[in-house]
């Protein structure tokens, strides 16, 4: 199964009304996905996936203009985090970097949604390609991943 098919059979299951929106456009940073969809950076929802020192994943989904904090990271988790390497997103995430996002995942993760979203009505998720995006708002994204909200970014720059 695609990672779109995988995606929306996870909608399907969720019962979510959520679409997913496939482009001819490279959509694989926010800036990229911005551009391709008219949109500021920060209406980009990206998803950060890092590793505990307990050896445990952690996905945080943040506003595309701002930057994780990781000692509020610590606080919140209670542990040093680091980010993930390129080979362990996509063991976790079963995405690429550039397609993650935090919908059907292979194995359970912790989901936190930064309040960073909250600013924008509707911000743009990937949807496990470098092409696709998800309209969401911050309640739907918390209704379809179970996220847990959060304050752990730095403010915009």
């Amino acid at each position: 199964m695609s990672p779109i098919e995988r995606v929306r059979a996870f909608f399907a299951e969720k019962q979510s009304d959520l679409t997913i929106i496939e482009m001819d456009d490279d959509t694989s940073t926010a800036q990229l996905a911005a551009r391709a969809l008219g949109t500021g950076v920060g209406q980009i929802a990206k998803s950060i996936l890092f590793k505990t020192k307990q050896s445990e994943y952690v996905m945080v989904i943040s506003a595309g203009d701002v930057r994780v904090d990781t000692r509020a990271m610590k606080a919140l988790v209670g542990s040093k985090v680091r980010m993930a390497t390129g080979d362990e997103v996509e063991e976790m995430t079963g995405y690429t970097i550039g397609g993650v996002c935090p919908f059907a995942l292979p194995h359970p993760i912790s989901i936190y949604l930064d309040e960073s979203l909250k600013r924008y009505e509707v911000t743009y998720a990937a949807a496990g390609t470098s092409n696709t995006a998800v309209p969401a708002t911050f309640t739907q994204l918390q209704d379809v991943t179970g996220g847990i909200p959060c304050m752990v970014t730095l403010p915009p720059e």
